[in-house]
């Protein structure tokens, strides 16, 4: 048995019978899994699991050990969760970039993966309209995990409980490449995080003042502070990630945020839209204490650095720059030290401890 898999025969052994007593599997054709009970919380927007990929125990499960799986990687060292690590958010660590399996970096930050139920594009750029698909992606990406799919399945296949687990997962024992990505899937859906300070805060009641104050300047029009003096200078954050009403903090949509005035590519790799040059996902504003470094490059270690950039440094000279940001130049947003530090403040109530040390998400074989 490989050395990297630290399950006893003994613990495999109960599992794979505690999955046949609860679903006995005569034949394929007569399986039936355990559904899956997601549990959401409530004031959340509506979101659709695909009805080819029904949630179960066995599948969420399966998944699981997908995900920190190094078999999936060319040469058996690297499994996503090598680059998305649960301590942080999802993401990894405070690397600018991720390194693959021969030694190279890759040229985009790893993206935290938590509250996927909500989005519909994947990645930075936005390259894939599926988990299932997004989850097959760095299993193949030559600076990655560098691996190809019909090797992949063949080392599962035969592997020495996989095809097992598969059967109990999906009804089949011969593990194909969708099938794969269908299991990886299900277990990413599950990596929800809604236990931050801010969600049991009554709506900001209960933050501090420095706290309650930066939700105001978040959800805040930069100009509200002209109209109505008790208020401080709002950030115009909102726009991209969601204000009161949406507890996601993304809107999960694509905007030009002044970078470079040479931006890269972006979402245009996609559509081929000019419109949409030097687009990228907004993310969740959610964990950031955990997933530094910020944007797509990770030029960004602090919070701090990333506001101080939508207050002063913008270019405005970026092609498709979002209109929310283009109206600073002649409007600007005029945030002063305080100002910044609470937007800070109050950001860092968004952080999910909790989320981070979830042992539904740890590593299955440690």
């Amino acid at each position: 048995m490989s050395k990297k898999i630290s399950f006893s025969l003994v613990g495999l052994l109960v599992f794979l019978m505690a999955c046949r007593q609860t679903n006995p599997v005569k034949d394929e054709a007569h399986y039936t899994p355990t559904p899956y009970q997601l549990k959401v919380p409530s004031g959340l927007p509506s979101f659709s699991v695909p009805a080819s990929n029904p949630m179960t125990v066995e599948g969420v499960q399966l998944g699981r050990m997908l995900f920190y799986e190094p078999l999936l990687s060319g040469d058996n060292t690297l499994s996503c969760a090598s680059c998305h690590k649960l301590t942080y958010g999802m993401s990894d660590s405070t690397n600018k970039f991720s390194k693959g399996i021969d030694g190279i970096y890759g040229k985009k930050n790893a993206m935290p993966l938590f509250n996927l139920l909500w989005a519909s594009k994947f990645f930075w750029n936005g390259r894939t309209s599926s988990l299932e698909e997004q989850a097959l992606k760095p299993i193949q990406d030559v600076i990655e995990m560098h691996e190809t799919l019909p090797n992949m399945v063949a080392e599962l296949n035969q592997h020495a409980y996989y095809p097992a687990l598969f059967k109990q997962a999906f009804g089949t024992s011969m593990i194909t490449a969708e099938l794969v990505g269908k299991a990886i899937a299900q277990f990413e859906r599950t990596l929800l995080s809604f236990s931050s300070k801010f969600d049991f805060s009554n709506g900001g009641v209960s933050l501090t003042p420095s706290e309650y104050r930066g939700w105001q300047i978040f959800k805040g029009e930069a100009s509200q502070h002209l109209t109505n003096p008790s208020l401080p200078p709002g950030g115009d954050c909102f726009h991209c990630h969601g204000g009161e009403g949406n507890p996601l903090f993304s809107t999960y949509e694509f905007f030009n945020n002044g970078l470079d005035s040479m931006p890269d590519s972006g979402y245009f790799s996609v559509t081929l839209n000019p419109a949409d040059l030097g687009k990228f996902k907004a993310p969740s504003l959610r964990n950031l204490k955990y997933t530094a470094p910020y944007m797509h490059d990770g030029r960004f270690d602090s919070l701090e650095q990333v506001v101080r950039h939508y207050n002063s440094g913008v270019i405005y000279s970026s092609p498709n720059l979002d209109p929310n940001l283009k109206k600073h130049k002649t409007k600007p947003l005029l945030l002063e030290e305080q100002d910044i530090a609470d937007l800070v403040n109050f950001l860092n109530t968004l952080n999910d401890e909790d989320f981070t040390k979830n042992n539904n998400f740890t590593n299955p074989f440690k």
